[in-house]
């Protein structure tokens, strides 16, 4: 099984070959193909390499598959005996990556 721990913008994805992935929103058009440096651990079928902090000779491939907005978020915020209330939601943008190729340079 090869799998590979990324960062992207500021979180850590487990990633895996032919899946796709929900990422904060990258301004790249559709279609387009991103490269992935930023590779913490690889497991490539028992042989495992970690990082410190990346791992330099290690490239993963994806494919920008859509743009969408995650659920609604409800935040709520109040302070008691003072009839103060503000509710507000959030939606988040995202970007949906197809992960195609992981390659050891």
């Amino acid at each position: 099984m090869k799998y590979a721990i990324v960062e992207i913008s500021g979180r850590q994805f487990w990633v895996e070959t032919g899946k796709y992935y929900d990422l904060n929103r990258i301004p790249t058009k559709l279609g387009k193909k991103i490269l992935l440096t930023r590779v913490l651990l690889l497991n490539n079928n028992g042989e495992l390499l970690v990082g410190k902090p990346y791992i330099d000779n290690v490239s993963i491939k994806g494919k920008v598959l859509k743009h969408l907005r995650g659920q609604k978020t409800i935040v709520y915020k109040m302070r008691p005996k003072k009839k103060t209330r503000k509710k507000q939601g959030h939606r988040q943008e995202l970007t949906r990556v197809l992960i195609e190729d992981m390659n050891i340079n």
